[in-house]
């Protein structure tokens, strides 16, 4: 089942064109979508969107990014809210980003410790609920790697956009944890994440698109949609000797475990969680 775990279809790069994006979407192979949702302001459009489409599943969270409109724990509460919809399916996306540089009003020692806080308050949730969640990581991978460690035996992460070595990513899959792979995998200067698609296990990695950025070649440059995750899944398949069916069926195999739901519960997610009670 060819699945695009990232997708911000809420982006105002796509206003009234949805309906076009998801047949194009269906046309390529495409056959479940997780749209994502960053901050309280995009939430409902998120929801919104996967209640008019079948195939679109849902992730609720605040980005790390947006961790300046977090004024107390009272924030949690609603992301309760929000995560009790049905077709709500991980905690996400939330993280650390030490790439873009503080707010006004905060030193970067601040805003550090404002994105842990709100952080490490949607892992609690997330481990509450039973969701899964979406990490993002940008220049941070230490600090995230030591605040989820704890959580280890009570959910389980996606690197989302993972752009590290092959040495980053095993302790992580050792853990329970997966990596996810975008269009990044396919530029000509991507050859540290190239062998790392390559070599890491079946089950251990996914697919993405994070569109509408990062379209990987042959649309580089362009809008990314939900559509160009087929070149992604291509393009993997060709590093690792496989076929596009394999990679299609093993990382649709594995969103399916890591998004559970009640249509999509399967096996892998039973050995998952019994993996993590394990270690």
């Amino acid at each position: 089942m060819l699945t695009d775990t990232h997708a911000h279809l809420a982006s105002k790069q796509f206003t009234d064109e949805l309906p076009h994006i998801i047949a194009r979407a269906r046309e390529a192979g495409v056959k479940r979508i997780i749209c994502v949702s960053t901050n309280f302001e995009d939430a409902p459009a998120v929801l919104k969107i996967a209640e008019t489409y079948e195939e679109v599943f849902a992730t609720v969270g605040v980005h790390p990014c947006d961790a300046d409109t977090v004024m107390n724990e009272s924030f949690i509460s609603v992301i309760r809210e929000l995560a009790a919809h049905p077709k709500v399916v991980g905690i996400g996306e939330i993280g650390l980003d030490y790439f873009h540089q503080p707010p006004d009003g905060f030193t970067l020692e601040a805003w550090k410790s404002q994105q842990a806080f709100v952080l490490r308050a949607q892992l609690e949730l997330a481990a509450e609920l039973g969701l899964n969640v979406v990490l993002h990581n940008r220049e941070s991978f230490a600090d995230l790697t030591a605040l989820i460690f704890p959580f280890r035996r009570r959910l389980r992460a996606v690197f989302h956009c993972f752009t590290g070595t092959i040495e980053d990513a095993m302790p992580l899959i050792e853990q329970g944890h997966l990596v996810s792979f975008t269009g990044i995998v396919t530029f000509k200067n991507g050859q540290v994440i190239q062998e790392c698609a390559r070599v890491v296990p079946d089950g251990s990695f996914m697919l993405e698109t994070d569109c509408p950025y990062l379209a990987p070649v042959p649309r580089r440059a362009q809008r990314n949609e939900p559509a160009y995750v087929a070149h992604t899944a291509a393009f993997v398949a060709g590093l690792r000797g496989a076929t596009l069916e394999h990679v299609v069926r093993v990382t649709g195999e594995t969103a399916a475990g890591f998004f559970a739901d009640p249509t999509t519960f399967t096996a892998l997610d039973c050995a998952a969680r019994a993996f993590i009670k394990k270690t």
